[in-house]
């Protein structure tokens, strides 16, 4: 094996590995910031908004669960996105 090839190898690894360190990492309590918008329909704080944007990949997720479908296709989840700037995928 040429040094050439190993070095390509070696950055593809190293690529392939950091890639995965900003994989979000799926947990509902971290949208707690949120609760209190949610229930009220006020605006978002900036907190709500970081953690929001944070967790969107996980949404799907939450979607399917039947515990938490019914907070992430409320009407002040959808409020609470747009006004974040943050897409509710279509699952």
């Amino acid at each position: 094996m040429n040094k050439t090839f190993s070095f390509v190898v070696l950055c593809a690894l190293v690529m392939v590995l950091l890639g995965n360190t900003n994989a979000a990492t799926c947990n509902p309590q971290d949208l707690l910031p949120c609760a209190t918008f949610l229930s009220s329909g006020a605006p978002p704080s900036v907190a709500c908004c970081i953690k929001l944007k944070a967790q969107q990949p996980c949404f799907c997720g939450y979607a399917k669960n039947p515990s938490l479908g019914k907070y992430i296709n409320s009407p002040n989840a959808k409020k609470i996105a747009s006004a974040c700037g943050v897409a509710i995928p279509k699952c």
